[in-house]
């Protein structure tokens, strides 16, 4: 069966709303937009289309993903520059290129669409696949490793903290010893075992058992949430002053790093009694969205996996001491 063009199997998530976001940090010439989770580039070819004096870079650290998405931003070949790299890999980037502050960066976090659709990468709990999961085919740790070689104490804590999932000790010490008598290789076998592991009272909510084990897998094999916390203060650093930066995250954790890391730009470093905040400690940021921006029920209909997306944007308001 052929692979489908990307444009016509992905769906990028609150597209609208997240070009309105950045568009005004992109509309002179010279502009540098950072999509640091390219993915297939769907949200890369609307900004390209829409802001024609901007320059996109594209990071990710799928090679696969990289090729597909060259395809698709052809058109705009001499406006792009692909880059292989993990997101906290920025600094480094920009540093290469000459590139001393960009004006727009969008992340959009978790696993891609691409990667979910093609079974043979071990995302997706319903199929049957290789206990694979690295988003970037290159790196040396499968989740099928973590399985078979980590402790039941840190297979339990992986599944609590990224999967928080209720029965982590119970599903841990079931894959150390369904392991003694095989070693993990396909995810229909963990599927079943988590199913089994949990309780049948707990299965009836929540979709389906192993979702969160799968997660935890996932944001352990490809580091996820070490990166982001290395990547986002990184990224707003290398924001020119009245650039922007739009985080989509699809769990809690994501969503509470960007929270976090967004809200600190929009406080003082001084003491609060203080009568007059001295120049170059005013907030930095200005946060662009009210709390985390939800999908439209419109969006809802027409692209499911938009269900769990938190959207959070700022724009920077200070650089080097002065404020716009």
């Amino acid at each position: 069966m052929p692979t489908p063009e990307p444009s016509s199997r992905h769906v990028p998530v609150m597209l609208d709303r997240v070009v309105a976001l950045l568009a005004p940090a992109l509309a002179h010439s010279g502009a540098v937009l950072v999509d640091a989770t390219l993915g297939l580039g769907g949200h890369s070819e609307a900004f390209l289309r829409t802001c024609p004096e901007a320059h996109l870079i594209g990071l990710d650290r799928d090679p696969e993903a990289l090729r597909l998405a060259g395809e698709r931003l052809a058109p705009y070949a001499e406006r792009t520059t692909l880059v292989h790299a993990v997101y906290d890999e920025l600094p480094q980037v920009l540093e290469r290129l000459d590139i001393p502050a960009i004006d727009g960066i969008l992340f959009d976090l978790g696993v891609s669409s691409m990667q979910l659709d093609e079974a043979d990468r071990g995302f997706a709990y319903a199929q049957d696949a290789p206990l694979d999961m690295r988003m970037d085919s290159t790196a040396p740790t499968t989740a099928a490793d973590i399985l078979n070689t980590y402790s039941a104490a840190d297979l339990a804590r992986i599944l609590f903290q990224y999967g928080e999932e209720k029965f982590s000790r119970r599903i841990a010490d079931r894959i150390v010893k369904a392991r003694e008598t095989e070693p993990f290789t396909n995810s229909a076998r963990l599927s079943e075992l988590v199913r089994d592991a949990i309780p049948q009272a707990a299965r009836r909510t929540g979709g389906h058992p192993a979702k969160r084990t799968f997660q935890a897998l996932r944001i352990e094999v490809n580091g996820e949430l070490e990166v982001l916390r290395r990547a986002l203060p990184s990224a707003v650093a290398a924001l020119a002053l009245h650039g922007r930066i739009v985080v989509m995250s699809y769990h809690s954790l994501e969503d509470r790093i960007a929270k976090q890391t967004l809200a600190a730009g929009t406080k003082t470093d001084v003491p609060d009694d203080l009568p007059v905040i001295p120049a170059g400690h005013e907030p930095y940021l200005k946060l662009l969205t009210r709390g985390a921006e939800r999908p439209t029920e419109e969006e809802l209909a027409e692209n499911p996996r938009s269900a769990s997306v938190r959207v959070r944007a700022a724009e920077r308001v200070r650089e080097k001491g002065l404020v716009a």
